[in-house]
């Protein structure tokens, strides 16, 4: 049969079940996938390494039976390795060395286990350490709902593709951000899971000193609670991993939240300003909170306004970076310098390098001790927290970007994207964007999201409440215009 858009843009909880009827064979939707990727690459540049026949051999051998056989699906070139598959972390280093990973990751094999398959890698900022996907390896991803406007990052291929209607969900990874970003600034549901909900495995114990996880980016609630179903829990030798839930994460969505008690946080930390459009965002989706009965009153926890924070989480990173680079340069066996990376790589590596051991320890010891404070607040008898996802609209193309005589100056301009969004990688806490608001003033239609944040473990609340909002105010039939 002949596969419309409109098919295309159902969620893949609804395109799993119309497999299962037989009403089209998994190589048809595979196709139709496979052919929108093709029409809108030039307008989005969101897959950078097809795999198309490899695709089309899995859905000739799709498993229907599977909560999500047959569904077409794309892997974030950052993580997530697939045995055969290119990998550059949106390195031109290894773009040019040509990577291939020759293991699969545990979350790439559940992802298999869960019926998905994968029509390739999406574009991601090198070493996703931008809010924004513009890697010099690949160039820029465009936001399906205005081009001249970036897709958030680091997976910022991943939300501009389900955006566009390429896949209903495609993997994605959150180190301070990178999952909530991008959802946000593309209109998509973007679900942070707990420290430890999803292995790192084999490869790593954890990612930028338990800073980083992956999940997906969706178009509802109920596929992030069914997907999280398939993909959570411990691996043989993970050092650490989150408890499990009582009941699936699916089920949860079919209970009561009851009157919850919510705080609100509609400022900017640290004396930072807050752009006039995520105040409305994130007031608006109060509005919606109280209406289903909720206690929302206007309270956050003190240490978010610590300003240590985003010093403590530049030295991690860049510590990792180091790291990066290092591990990089010896599987490839050739030097990385000055010339191989991007501006901003290179002076993050040498402030890592810069750091002694103790130094790092120190850094860490932080981090444990905003996760605790943070998690006084919760502990002192709040639910949840909501907060604006970002702190202003999306960016435009470049904004962002760095040079070689100013390399930190993306990085400056970034900090409205990640304000309210890194504190809980540091705490390791769940939290999740709802597509509830799109721009009115100055670049009508861009999206802005909200984002919820819970106790450690509570993505079952996060789902539940999630899904109270979108069945308030539905957002699966919205399509941008760059979708055709």
């Amino acid at each position: 049969m002949a596969v419309t858009d409109d098919f295309l843009f159902l969620d893949a909880t609804a395109q799993a079940e119309c497999l299962r009827r037989g009403d089209l064979s998994p190589i048809e939707l595979v196709d139709a996938s496979i052919d929108r990727i093709e029409r809108t690459h030039d307008q989005l540049n969101a897959v950078i390494a097809p795999a198309f026949e490899r695709a089309r051999a899995a859905a000739a051998q799709a498993d229907l039976e599977a909560p999500f056989g047959g569904v077409p699906f794309l892997m974030k070139d950052l993580g997530g390795q697939e045995a055969g598959a290119s990998y550059h972390a949106g390195m031109q280093f290894l773009r040019d060395a040509g990577w291939v990973e020759s293991t699969d990751s545990y979350l790439a094999e559940r992802f298999r286990g869960a019926g998905l398959i994968s029509l390739g890698r999406t574009n991601t900022p090198e070493l996703g350490l931008m809010p924004t996907t513009e890697p010099a390896a690949y160039g820029p991803t465009r936001n399906p709902w205005n081009a001249a406007y970036s897709s958030g990052g680091s997976s910022g291929g991943a939300a501009a593709a389900v955006a566009a209607g390429l896949v209903p969900m495609a993997h994605a990874s959150d180190g301070g951000g990178s999952i909530r970003i991008p959802a946000s600034m593309c209109g998509l549901v973007g679900l942070k899971p707990t420290r430890g909900r999803n292995s790192f495995g084999p490869s790593l114990g954890e990612r930028w000193n338990g800073y980083s996880c992956e999940f997906v980016v969706c178009r509802s609630v109920r596929d992030a609670a069914a997907l999280l179903d398939a993909t959570a829990g411990p691996m043989p030798g993970d050092p650490y991993y989150a408890a499990p839930p009582a009941r699936p994460y699916a089920e949860a969505l079919n209970s009561a939240a009851g009157s919850l008690r919510i705080g609100l946080l509609d400022r900017g930390l640290r004396g930072e300003d807050l752009h006039p459009e995520s105040i409305a965002a994130v007031r608006h989706t109060a509005r919606l909170l109280e209406q289903a009965g909720h206690r929302v009153e206007e309270a956050y926890p003190e240490a978010l306004d610590d300003r240590a924070n985003p010093a403590v989480y530049v030295d991690i990173v860049a510590s990792n970076v180091a790291r990066a680079l290092d591990v990089w340069a010896r599987a490839v066996g050739k030097p990385i310098g000055i010339e191989d990376v991007e501006p901003l790589t290179w002076r993050m590596a040498e402030r890592g390098r810069s750091l002694s051991a103790p130094d790092l320890i120190e850094r860490i010891e932080s981090t444990h001790q905003l996760g605790r404070r943070l998690a006084a607040w919760w502990e002192g008898g709040f639910d949840m927290l909501l907060t604006p996802t970002v702190g202003a609209p999306p960016p435009a193309i470049g904004f962002l970007s760095g040079t070689a005589e100013e390399p930190f100056r993306g990085l400056a301009r970034a900090a409205p994207y990640g304000m309210f969004t890194l504190p809980f990688n540091m705490s390791g806490q769940p939290a999740i964007s709802v597509p509830l608001y799109r721009t009115a003033d100055e670049v009508p239609g861009l999206p802005i999201g909200s984002q919820l944040v819970g106790a450690y473990g509570r993505e079952d609340l996060l789902l539940r409440v999630a899904a109270q909002l979108e069945e308030m105010q539905p957002w699966i039939d919205e399509r941008p215009p760059q979708s055709a």
